[in-house]
């Protein structure tokens, strides 16, 4: 049957602009629909929050913190997130809309895959995550699921719905986030996260590529989440007997249960991944893994999710432990008749019943009141505020029976100007009729004046930048008759203008005043070398002279830059001196005619200089040759042959 025909948001359109066309995929925070961008007419992916989520707080908030993260994630390999918002009890986001597959669909129709398709696949998803590590960010939720694989064979990571600042990952108290087959060690005991689990979680992926098994499975997550904290993950050619040694020693390294032996980010995996990758032969990445390795799994432990703490550290059942201490047959002890009263009781006990069911009636009472108390309307919910307008959150918490109280006002990259970032008590809350919301609204992006850096050395304007919250960015060289070498012309944007905090602003540095080289090909070396020197040059000879048909031996025959070229003051500019001319053998021409002797010494390379002399007026035969045939001659230098 098609869930999606009892879908309600299938047809609607959010925010009156995206238009629901079907259902692609649910999880355990979000359900992920395709969308028409009915302003742009662009197809895209709408990952919507499920509605009893949208009342915490803390969800949206890690919502719109996915939608700010991923937006400064500019890599080819991250879903790119267009939107966030909110409509009604609704909160979504827009994405970019991959057609194609996840690899877990891959994994579960093939089972393991080639080692040559796992890497293929491992690298680019290392590539994007490499990007978020260096930008400061840890996905913290890596699985099959959240690798898509595009028709086109392009591969991209997404769902950054629990990334969080590097910076700001601490440890967490009540509760861990995550998928329990994919979780780090320290995820599990500490609850914290840094790049290094989800460097863990790419190791568990890589094993599950190469096997088409999960490293660790039990009946209950408890158990699965003991196996990550108390066995090592085992190698995959355990599994599959042949697979080469190197790939057992990525998947080691990676899913280290001491996070300091792991890499300390994707980028290094990625590194390590590749190293392994030249190690191989075709014949090993193209093995053919066995069939029919996949095995039936839960599918609630591939969903994000959030695992009460007391299970993140669960205890292996005692050997000899009674099930019966535990569920059904638990129930069925307490439900066997209690002992009956000592004997000589029967005379206190109506007292005591009397007693006892006054306790309870009053107990009931008592309860009941306060229950009444707490969910009468003494107290109200919250609404949901986040990105509406200022007055329309006034008008909400107004019919909610609230009132506004302090507004602050605070930058924010995503949020529209003056709409609402977020309210405390956060939407959800339970506080008194009458009560007052603390709201946050947007003063949109944060704008800076891009600094006047001219004169200024290249990195003294970087710190500059950085001191004005802004980065620098590519810097490009240019001759300059006024501003030092090494120091900026100016910027782009230019100084004064405005910029969204973050922005990068490129930089021109000059290259020092540019100098006309002058050609000195042809000169003796001192001479060369001084008219360089008086240019503002430096020189220098190569070692190994060559050979000229242009220049003599021990003149300069070359010189880079060359002649009319430009070159920054200072620059050094490279001689290399002539060894003569090549030597070359000399044809033997006595005997042969006059004309014969010219055809072969010019041939050669050689110049012909005629010797008759009273002798030889009429004569039409070589006598002689001044360089006699075989030996060597430099080449176009001048053969004289005397004719008789």
């Amino acid at each position: 049957m098609d869930t999606t025909l009892q879908d309600p948001l299938v047809g609607q359109v959010l925010d009156g602009r995206y238009r629901v066309e079907a259902r692609i995929a649910a999880g355990g925070m979000a359900t992920v629909y395709r969308a028409l961008d009915t302003r742009l007419d662009r197809v895209l992916a709408l990952k919507v929050m499920h509605p009893a989520l949208a009342t915490d707080g803390s969800f949206v908030e890690r919502f719109i913190r996915e939608a700010k993260s991923v937006a400064r994630l500019d890599h080819p390999n991250v879903v790119q997130v267009f939107d966030q918002g909110t409509d009604g009890s609704y909160v979504y986001l827009a994405m970019e809309y991959i057609a194609g597959c996840t690899l877990r669909d891959v994994l579960r129709e093939r089972g393991a895959v080639q080692p040559r398709a796992a890497l293929d696949i491992l690298e680019p998803v290392l590539a994007a995550l490499g990007a978020a590590h260096r930008a400061g960010f840890v996905h913290r939720d890596m699985k099959p699921e959240n690798v898509l694989i595009g028709d086109d064979g392009r591969v991209k990571v997404a769902d950054f719905g629990l990334v969080r600042s590097v910076d700001s990952v601490t440890s967490t108290t009540g509760a861990v986030l995550g998928t329990v087959s994919y979780l780090a060690p320290e995820q599990i005991e500490q609850g914290t996260a840094d790049p290094r689990v989800d460097v863990y979680a790419c190791g568990v992926v890589l094993y599950e590529m190469l096997t088409g098994e999960k490293p660790h499975s039990g009946d209950s997550p408890a158990q699965v989440l003991y196996k990550h904290i108390h066995d090592d993950v085992p190698p995959p050619s355990a599994l599959v007997p042949g697979l080469p040694y190197e790939l057992d020693g990525l998947v080691a390294s990676a899913t280290a249960r001491d996070p300091d032996v792991r890499p300390h980010d994707a980028v290094a995996l990625l590194a390590l991944v590749r190293g392994a990758r030249q190690g191989l032969t075709a014949e090993q990445l193209d093995r053919l893994p066995p069939q029919a390795l996949t095995a039936e799994h839960d599918i609630a432990e591939d969903r994000t999710s959030v695992i009460p703490r007391s299970l993140t550290v669960p205890r292996p059942l005692p050997v000899n432990e009674d099930p019966a201490e535990d569920g059904v047959h638990r129930t069925s002890r307490l439900q066997s008749p209690p002992p009956g009263p000592p004997r000589g009781s029967a005379a206190r006990r109506p007292r005591r019943g009397l007693l006892a069911v006054l306790a309870a009636v009053l107990l009931v009472f008592g309860v009941g009141a306060g229950v009444w108390y707490i969910n009468s309307g003494q107290f109200t919910e919250v609404p949901p505020l986040v990105t509406k307008t200022e007055a329309q959150a006034g008008q909400r918490l107004k019919a909610a029976g609230l009132d506004v109280g302090k507004v602050e006002r605070a930058y924010d990259d995503t949020v529209e100007r003056g709409r609402v970032i977020s309210s405390d008590p956060s939407p959800g809350s339970r506080i008194r009729d009458n009560g007052s919301v603390k709201l946050t609204v947007s003063l949109g992006p944060e704008t800076v004046n891009v600094p006047d850096l001219r004169g200024q050395p290249l990195a003294k304007a970087r710190a500059r930048l950085k001191a004005d919250a802004l980065e620098p960015g590519m810097v490009t060289r240019q001759f300059s008759d006024d501003v030092d070498k090494g120091s900026v012309i100016a910027t782009t944007p230019a100084a004064g203008t405005k910029r969204h905090a973050g922005s990068a602003i490129a930089l021109t540095v000059s290259k020092g005043r540019a100098v006309h080289v002058p050609d000195v090909t042809g000169d003796d070396p001192d001479s060369a070398r001084q008219t360089l020197t008086d240019a503002g040059l430096k020189v220098e000879i190569a070692a190994e002279p060559i050979t000229s048909e242009d220049y003599d031996k021990g003149k300069v025959a070359a010189q880079i830059p060359e002649q009319g070229r430009e070159a920054a003051e200072g620059d050094t500019v490279k001689l290399t001196l002539s060894k003569g001319p090549p030597m070359i053998q000399v044809p033997d021409v006595v005997g042969d005619s006059v004309d014969d002797a010219h055809k072969a010494l010019e041939g050669a390379g050689f110049e012909v200089d005629e010797d008759r002399g009273l002798l030889g007026l009429f004569g039409d035969t070589v006598k002689k040759q001044s360089v006699a045939g075989g030996d060597r001659a430099p080449k176009g230098s001048t053969i004289t042959i005397t004719i008789r």
